[in-house]
Formats: C-alpha cells, sequence, structure tokens
C-alpha cells in the first residue's frame, strides 16, 4: 500500500504542469460502421452544445456555490450516414487549465471528422473552478503534499464531467447517428489519465460518491444512460486517477474486460515521467489487454508533431482504433 500511494502521489506532482462494470447501452445495429482511409467529407462545427450543469464553491463544498455550464463541440462528417463511430477527446492542462479548442485538438477533430468519425471534444471544471468533492477525498488529500492538494481535488469534479459528456453523448445518439459499438475515448496529458479511467472504471464511479441534495446539478447528467468504451487512446498520460479510486475506496479496477489501449509517451517527458506509460504498459500486458505501446524516443511532453516509422500520431490512432474495433475501411 504504501508503494501505491507514493506512486500515486509522484504522478500528481509531476502531472502539474501539463470500466470494469460497464454496461453497453441498448445496441441498435449490429452493423459495423465504415470510415474513409483519405479525407472524404467536409466537417459540419458545432460549438458550445450544453451538455450538463455543476457547482462551482468559494471554497471546498462551501455553502456559497454557483451553477455553471458545462460545453462540448462536435465534428461531424457531412453524410447520411446512420452509423458513425464515435470519438470523444479530453484536453490536458495539469486539471488547471486547457481547452476544448487547442490547436492539436482542432486538428485531430478534423482528421476523424473527415474521414467518418462524430469527434467531441469536451470541457469540463478547473481546479479554479473547485467543483464538489466527495469527503473520502478531502479526507485523503491530507495524505497529498500541500502543494497538490488542489489538483488532486480536481482530478474528481473533471473526472465526473467527462463521464456526464459522454452520457450526453448517447443520450443524443440518434441525432448525431452514433453507432454506440464503436466508441473511443483519448486524450493528451491530465485527458489522457482522464481518459484511462473512464475506460476502466465502474459506471457508477464519479457520480454516486455526492447524493443529488448535496449537489443538485448532477440531475442535469444524464445519469440514466449507460456505455460501453471500446478503445483508449492515450498521449502522455498515466493511471493515477485509476489508482486514486483504487486506493479511497479499496477496490481494483483494472481487470482483463478493460478497453484496448494505445499508449503513446515521450521517453524524456519530464512532466508526466516515461514510467507512468510502462507501469501502465505492465498492468495491461499482466490483464492480457490488448494494447498499442509507442515510446517516443528523446521526445518530452505535449509532442503532438511525434511520428513513429513515418506516421502521425492521428495515423497511428486511426490504425488502431480501426483495428480494434474490426471497422471497414472504405
Amino acid at each position: 500500500m504504501k508503494n501505491i500511494i507514493l506512486t500515486l502521489l509522484l504522478s500528481l506532482i509531476l502531472l502539474s504542469c501539463s470500466s470494469n462494470e460497464n454496461t453497453s447501452v441498448d445496441d441498435q445495429t449490429n452493423e459495423i460502421s465504415t470510415v474513409k482511409n483519405n479525407a472524404t467529407y467536409t466537417v459540419v462545427f458545432e460549438e458550445n452544445i450544453k451538455y450538463a450543469e455543476g457547482l462551482s464553491h468559494n471554497t471546498i463544498n462551501s455553502s456559497n456555490s454557483s451553477v455553471i455550464p458545462l460545453y462540448l463541440d462536435i465534428y461531424s462528417p457531412n453524410n447520411t450516414i446512420e452509423n458513425r463511430p464515435l470519438f470523444m477527446f479530453i484536453h490536458g492542462g495539469g486539471f488547471s487549465g486547457g481547452s476544448k479548442q487547442q490547436e492539436t485538438i482542432i486538428y485531430m477533430a478534423n482528421y476523424f471528422a473527415s474521414r467518418g468519425w462524430v469527434f467531441v471534444s469536451i470541457d469540463y471544471r478547473l481546479q479554479n473552478d473547485i467543483g464538489t468533492v466527495p469527503q473520502e477525498w478531502i479526507d485523503y488529500s491530507s495524505f497529498v503534499p500541500s502543494g497538490d492538494a488542489e489538483q488532486f481535488l480536481a482530478m474528481y469534479p473533471a473526472h465526473r464531467d467527462a463521464k456526464a459528456a459522454l452520457r450526453w453523448i448517447i443520450a443524443n445518439k440518434v441525432s448525431y447517428k452514433i453507432n454506440t459499438n464503436h466508441i473511443t475515448i483519448g486524450g493528451g496529458s491530465a485527458g489522457a489519465v482522464t481518459a484511462i479511467t473512464l475506460g476502466v472504471s465502474n459506471l457508477e464511479d464519479y457520480s454516486t460518491e455526492i447524493s443529488n441534495s448535496q449537489d443538485p446539478t448532477l440531475l442535469s447528467t444524464n445519469l440514466n444512460q449507460t456505455y460501453e468504451i471500446h478503445t483508449i487512446v492515450d498521449f502522455w498520460g498515466s493511471k493515477v486517477a485509476v489508482d486514486a479510486l483504487d486506493i479511497i475506496y479499496n477496490h481494483q479496477r483494472f481487470d482483463s474486460n478493460d478497453p484496448p489501449l494505445l499508449i503513446a509517451h515521450g521517453t524524456e517527458d519530464p512532466t508526466v515521467p516515461f514510467s507512468s506509460a510502462t507501469d501502465l504498459k505492465a498492468v495491461y500486458e499482466e490483464n492480457q489487454v490488448p494494447l498499442a505501446f509507442y515510446p517516443l524516443e528523446g521526445r518530452g511532453h505535449g509532442v503532438w508533431g511525434a511520428t513513429v516509422d513515418g506516421k502521425t500520431l492521428p495515423e497511428l490512432a486511426f490504425d488502431f482504433i480501426v483495428e480494434q474495433q474490426g471497422l471497414v475501411v472504405d
């Protein structure tokens, strides 16, 4: 236990710069989605769609709070296909900054949407928003170095919001012609931390720890919706939030039912150390879950322009998703 806690604390310190029991939604189709190998469709962009609300407190869990809206952007292929795969992406920024409209995310959104995916980029509450946090997280934060406790506590509302965004997408799957048998979650840095957690955590994690009376905005988060994630794309992230769940609730989330995972991580990353990638790789190998592992040799943190054997990160993600989900490439 001591080693797990030390690993968790180290990951939190270094991150500052930057589901096992999932039940599938009703399978609206058994068809396999078809995507294009090259950019084919024009992209329809819808900005700042409200997916839920969240509380923002003056101080942690203070009664003096306000309700803030939470937004996402949707990039859709301009076609009439009724059977589209989904890629939801979560920005990084150490849970204290970042935006759903970072230039690199916009590029990736257009890359995938022009090839047939519905690509969704989300915003979520950050550290300065001071979202509602369960008491057990507050209690555990006393073990976190004082300079990192606020960042640690910011992980909870960020994950709650990301899960709410995915449930909103599921609730609106018909409008966007989404095939829920082909769901990918990805992110960079803190966004990858969140993507990994969404993929391996239980459906009820980050929602049932707080009551509706304590946080009435939970009622805006489509709690009746369920989902199954089929692939995870991790750019220089870590399993720090999954470790937090395991320690606080004494229940291991990783197992052999986890979604296939792509890891791309700089070997000289000064922010989220490369050991975070190798630790995650070891867990996946132990559980015998499909894994694509790309050490970005000599590279640091946030290296969006990296290539592996001449392929860009979006191209690597494309190949991985297509292979693991068995998509048809036209």
